[in-house]
């Protein structure tokens, strides 16, 4: 597993493992994780020989947010910053210093909003090449309303321990399951061209494990049988998905 996956395994424990009963909040720390990302990537500078991230971030939550984090806030911050300090190594971003993060609250946000305000802050003795310390940036709010229409919860052990084997390496699958496709934002990436960017979705079902087709190109195969793309199919311990030209194996403890 890589390093970058092996952190978000890591952050989605902070929700299904030991803090799982303190994270009542509809915010999870993995969906935090992931727009810090997609806003270091969305505020990248080229300088000359260069490409800079945002290293400072201020994550705006609402109070009933921010008060499920209060015990947590220093586990959570170290957590996120090795996050975006691995994703930057990965994308050659180069950093000033290693990302930091604060927490603030926002009266105006409601539940299951939080905000990101992305900041490069060039220390004094950085080299001339960087560029200029920078402003308060843009606050992105971000709304998890669409994850809402399920309730949070426990993880069900009786499913066991799910992993997908794609290629040479190994995701593990958390409780709310992984998006699988070409596209960057997919939870699970297939770098195949036959593969769409959403191709499928393998997630949690009851007591059990399902696959469906998220109205992929090429369709999704179980064991060499085509999917119905109108419905979801039960996973076994073995089964092998076919994404376009792409295998994966669904691995269960």
């Amino acid at each position: 597993m890589s390093v970058l996956r092996t952190l978000e395994s890591k952050l989605a424990g902070l929700v299904e493992g030991t803090f799982s009963r303190a994270f009542k909040s509809e915010v999870r720390p993995v969906e935090i994780a992931r727009k810090l990302t997609k806003e270091m990537d969305k505020h990248r500078v080229q300088s000359l020989s260069r490409t800079y991230g945002p290293n400072e971030y201020t994550i705006w939550l609402s109070p009933d947010d921010r008060k499920q984090f209060d015990n947590y806030e220093d586990d959570l911050k170290r957590e996120l910053s090795g996050y975006l300090l691995e994703h930057a190594r990965r994308e050659q971003i180069s950093l000033p210093t290693r990302p930091a993060i604060n927490f603030k609250t926002d009266d105006r946000l409601r539940l299951g909003e939080f905000g990101i305000q992305p900041r490069l802050v060039r220390p004094p003795q950085e080299a001339e090449e960087s560029p200029s310390q920078g402003d308060q940036g843009h606050t992105m709010v971000y709304t998890v309303s669409d994850r809402l229409a399920e309730p949070l919860r426990e993880p069900d052990h009786r499913r066991g321990t799910a992993r997908l084997r794609v290629g040479g390496r190994t995701e593990l699958l958390g409780s709310g399951g992984a998006v699988l496709g070409r596209s960057r934002e997919a939870d699970v990436i297939v770098d195949d061209p036959n593969v769409s960017r959403r191709h499928a979705e393998v997630r949690p079902s009851g007591g059990s494990w399902i696959v469906r087709d998220l109205g992929s190109t090429n369709g999704v195969k179980v064991n060499g049988q085509r999917l119905d793309p109108t419905r979801p199919q039960s996973l076994k311990r073995g089964d092998v998905i076919e994404l376009g030209t792409a295998r994966v194996t669904f691995e269960l403890e």
